[in-house]
């Protein structure tokens, strides 16, 4: 798991808009986001504020928010109201662009790997598959969940060596929840990305 923020960002922000093949959704933002980081690591890295606006700029539109932080509060989201849903969104999202936006910056392009898509586009959820490669020449396997909407198709789950973020989350949430309370865990994550972004 210590490799999930640096590849969970490499698919994080490697999703287009508007592209029909869910391979090309993959490509063609994998360019956009090392033009976006090229010449900037210092700068970003030194700027906490400005790597986030980064990555949400780039993240926002690519990523199904809504369906996500649902698959994630699982049974919980059904006893939510309406107002705990939309800060549970924020805030999940929040969280989810400070953990992982560090590992950004270790972008490279050329050690992303996209096989040949085999799935079923004309589904409403398919999967690319991939492999990122590291310094040691092993392979980490990616997989990259994708819903179809009217936009086009957007980023809601990534596995990767075999571990949903989404099931991975959902654990960890359902466990703090049935600890604490849900008003507990939202007021947590936003007091968390408060204090982040202030400092």
């Amino acid at each position: 798991m210590k490799r999930l923020p640096l590849v969970f960002l490499l698919v994080f922000t490697a999703l287009p808009v508007m592209a029909e093949s869910p391979n090309l959704v993959v490509e063609e933002a994998a360019a956009l986001l090392a033009s976006q980081l090229s010449g900037r690591e210092d700068e970003l890295a030194a700027d906490k504020p400005a790597l986030y606006s980064t990555i949400d700029d780039i993240l926002l539109p690519r990523f199904d928010r809504v369906y996500s932080a649902q698959l994630v509060l699982g049974k919980h989201w059904r006893k939510a109201n309406n107002e705990q849903r939309q800060r549970f969104i924020d805030a999940f999202y929040g969280s989810l662009l400070r953990r992982y936006a560090e590992g950004v910056l270790e972008y490279d392009q050329d050690k992303v790997q996209i096989l040949p898509f085999r799935g079923d586009a004309s589904k409403s959820r398919t999967m690319v598959r991939s492999f990122v490669l590291l310094d040691d020449g092993s392979k980490v396997p990616v997989n990259y969940g994708l819903v179809k909407r009217e936009n086009g198709w957007l980023l809601f789950d990534v596995t990767i060596e075999g571990v949903s973020y989404i099931r991975n989350y959902r654990a960890e949430i359902d466990s703090e929840v049935r600890a604490t309370s849900l008003e507990a865990v939202i007021e947590r994550l936003e007091n968390e990305n408060s204090t982040d972004t202030d400092g």
